[in-house]
């Protein structure tokens, strides 16, 4: 390495961003269309910083981000990070809608720890239940929502993507999302006309309702995302929030050859798709519950693996749900990382 003692300040910055990559330099240069193609691939393999910014409020779901989580993140071999944020949780309910600058400043401080670090961000609205619920009623407070943010952003690199809606589901379907998400999408061009974006079909943003999503031809700066979390039976065992699902407990993930084809069978559908469209893909969620050990790590570990391996073979760029919770990579209270799930993700 060099001696920062005896370079000035501006061959320092030269050199660290000639060390970051040209892929990175690329996706960064101001001024013209990022390709989302060369973005995906520097989103490569992710991790969703799931269960707080998402939450009611931070921390009450039992996650607090700290700094200390993105340099372990970078360190571990991570290309990127998924960041949910619940922002209508934090914005006025009538016009204008005006998003509370004290949260946008703890957005601004996550965004800017992964950015720093040379971690990709993908930027979403997460848990917009009223929108889900009454896709009319909430339409102009979701592209004023979306109006606050790219303002706000519109001076990053590209390496910072907007997601505009996660998993669309409920009453939010293909129809009114078609519609709202290009006027969401005219919304961020206006002052983020170089900005790579990424969408989503309906119902839980399955693969099965890719077919519905309409995006406008002439935007090219898309990337499509799906979520997998196939079967749930073994994905959500124990899990609190679905009815029933201790009766679950017990069931393992063999990687049979039954088990294997319905994972490559969804996503050669999926790859199609995105084939026929000329879209770059990606898995923005998938990961197999483990909260108080109530399902075998063995199965876990190998059902992770075998997604990871299946979609980078197609090309997909990936963000593991999640980061240091019930599905969690990483143990915060002793600061380690479940190794058997990380083998399966990344290598250090």
């Amino acid at each position: 390495m060099f001696n920062r003692s005896i370079v000035s300040p501006a061959v320092i910055a030269l050199l660290l961003v000639v060390m970051a990559g040209d892929g990175f330099c690329e996706a960064n240069a101001p001024g013209k269309p990022a390709d989302p193609f060369a973005v995906n691939k520097l989103i490569g393999r992710g991790v969703n910083m799931g269960n707080a910014l998402e939450a009611p409020s931070e921390g009450e779901w039992g996650v607090t981000l700290k700094e200390e989580y993105f340099q372990s993140i970078k360190e571990a071999g991570f290309d990127s990070i998924r960041l949910p944020v619940r922002w209508n949780a934090h914005a006025l309910e009538q016009k204008p809608f005006t998003i509370d600058p004290n949260f946008f400043a703890r957005v601004d401080w996550a965004v800017n720890c992964a950015l720093s670090r040379n971690l990709a961000v993908m930027l979403n609205i997460h848990h917009y239940d009223g929108l889900d619920s009454d896709p009319n009623g909430h339409r102009e407070r979701f592209c004023a929502l979306w109006q606050q943010i790219a303002e706000h952003y519109k001076d990053k690199p590209n390496t910072l993507v907007f997601e505009l809606m996660n998993e669309p589901q409920k009453n939010l379907r293909a129809e009114p999302w078609n519609a709202i998400l290009k006027d969401a999408l005219s919304v961020v061009r206006k002052s983020n006309p170089n900005r790579t974006i990424v969408i989503g079909p309906v119902n839980w943003n399955q693969i099965n309702y890719l077919d519905k999503l309409q995006i406008p031809e002439d935007d090219r700066n898309i990337i499509v995302t799906v979520h997998y979390y196939e079967p749930m039976k073994f994905t959500h065992q124990g899990a609190s929030w679905i009815a029933d699902s201790n009766g679950w407990l017990g069931t393992k993930w063999l990687g049979s050859a039954d088990e294997k084809l319905a994972i490559t069978k969804a996503f050669d559908k999926a790859a199609e798709w995105g084939k026929k469209q000329n879209r770059p893909m990606h898995l923005g969620e998938f990961g197999a519950y483990g909260a108080e050990g109530k399902s075998d790590m063995e199965s876990r570990a190998r059902w992770t693996k075998f997604i990871v391996d299946t979609v980078t073979q197609r090309g997909f760029s990936f963000s593991y749900w999640e980061f240091c919770s019930g599905f969690g990579l990483y143990d915060p209270v002793k600061k380690v990382w479940h190794e058997p799930l990380m083998k399966s993700i990344v290598s250090k």
